[in-house]
């Protein structure tokens, strides 16, 4: 079953006035869909294309939820009826396929609305016709000022607004206002097969009006008389008897709000008085302490004054200690580049000495080679003086020598 959500109307789930204005302009549209071929935009349950094909040559419903055109068709089916999901702004049929095609309550759901207009006037035979409706946003919006915009709507008309737009699509446009008017009705007992109406006359206000509608064309319209649709269900009198009682029931129980409101009123005054006496003991003790706060400001105030001279004093402290740092860490560099610079230079020196160490060490060792040779050298020879001195000896002492000197013969020999 489908949920009436304020979107759509669904039969049996809205009150008898809502209902019967959607029927009224289904009954309406009846009177010029004679043997027609009908598209219903926007069916919604499909109640009002039941309505027109009772005679209708063809209805076909359209609607953009697929629940709706679905309750539609279980509820509503007859031989000469179809129902389709489509969106109104881009209808699936071939031009002047339809000889009237109506739209009742949905140009002001769509974005583009103009799109509804356009199809329409494609839709319908040169000799058809085009009835749309739409709630008047002035009375609309006064009627839910408790309620608030109702939520599905995107673009609400005023009275010139609506019909400047059909006539820049349409060029024949004839417009009715919608109303619930009082009446007095005379029924027979038994069921009436007959009816007369009588209106008096008068001009209706488009300001004042509850719904716009319009019967459009693109070929001349003959007549626009006064339609009047008397729903069965319809007695006003007790309708406003009933509104009465519950507008009652509704006042007694603001009564008792409002009693318990002074109540609470008188309770509240007495509570205030009561505050009132606290808060100015507490404005009493509020002044105190403002004058501790100004003591203590004037005090703060002096310290800050102190602070910021201890402040500069130590900045200026800072700037010289930051000077002297300067300085010294200047005369480290220095002397750290001295030290480092009398570093490299010993270690050079001191690189060449070790160098000249090593060659006196070779050069004594060589000497003290050469002295060892030539002691060693010194000694044989000693040596060998001493045998030649003991040859020469033993020579000179040889009985041979001696008789060769004494004949003269053979050297002269001289021991060192």
């Amino acid at each position: 079953m489908a949920e009436f959500t304020g979107e759509r109307v669904i039969p049996g789930q809205v009150e008898p006035d809502l209902w019967n204005e959607h029927m009224a302009r289904y009954h309406f549209a009846a009177r010029l869909a004679r043997q027609k071929r009908v598209l219903d935009v926007a069916c919604g349950a499909g109640y009002g294309s039941a309505e027109l094909a009772q005679v209708a040559r063809s209805v076909t419903g359209i609607d953009v939820a697929l629940e709706a055109a679905q309750f539609a068709d279980s509820h509503y089916a007859r031989s000469n009826t179809r129902f389709l999901t489509a969106s109104a702004e881009t209808l699936p049929f071939r031009d002047a396929s339809f000889d009237l095609i109506v739209a009742f309550e949905v140009i002001e759901h769509l974005h583009n609305y103009q799109a509804l207009l356009q199809e329409a006037r494609r839709l319908i035979t040169p000799t058809g016709q085009f009835i749309v409706s739409t709630p008047n946003k002035s009375y609309y919006q006064e009627s839910r000022a408790k309620s608030g915009p109702n939520p599905y709507h995107v673009h609400e008309f005023e009275f010139d607004e609506f019909r400047q737009l059909l006539q820049s699509v349409f060029p024949h446009v004839s417009l009715f206002f919608q109303n619930h008017t009082s009446s007095v009705t005379f029924q027979p007992e038994s069921a009436a097969h007959s009816f007369e109406v009588r209106a008096e006359a008068g001009t209706a206000a488009p300001a004042e009006s509850h719904f716009f509608l319009a019967v459009c064309a693109a070929a001349p319209q003959i007549g626009a008389p006064n339609f009047v649709f008397l729903p069965a269900t319809a007695n006003t009198l007790r309708e406003r008897e009933q509104h009465i009682r519950l507008l009652e029931q509704e006042l007694a129980t603001k009564s008792a709000w409002l009693t318990k409101a002074l109540d609470d009123h008188r309770l509240l005054v007495d509570q205030h008085a009561k505050q009132t006496a606290e808060l100015q003991q507490r404005n009493l003790w509020a002044q105190q302490l403002n004058q501790q706060l100004e003591a203590s400001g004037a005090r703060v105030a002096q310290l800050q004054d102190e602070l910021a001279a201890e402040q500069a004093s130590a900045r200026e402290t800072v700037a010289q200690y930051e000077a002297k740092l300067a300085e010294l860490d200047k005369d480290l560099v220095d002397r750290t580049n001295w030290a480092i610079e009398t570093e490299r230079r010993l270690t050079e020196e001191l690189k060449q000495r070790g160098e000249e160490l090593v060659k006196c060490v070779a050069l004594l060792q060589e000497s003290e080679k050469l002295a060892e040779e030539r002691t060693n050298w010194a000694l044989a020879l000693q040596k060998e003086i001493e045998e030649l001195q003991a040859r020469l000896s033993a020579v000179s002492a040889s009985r041979w020598y001696r008789m060769g000197r004494t004949l003269g013969l053979g050297p002269e020999l001289r021991q060192q």
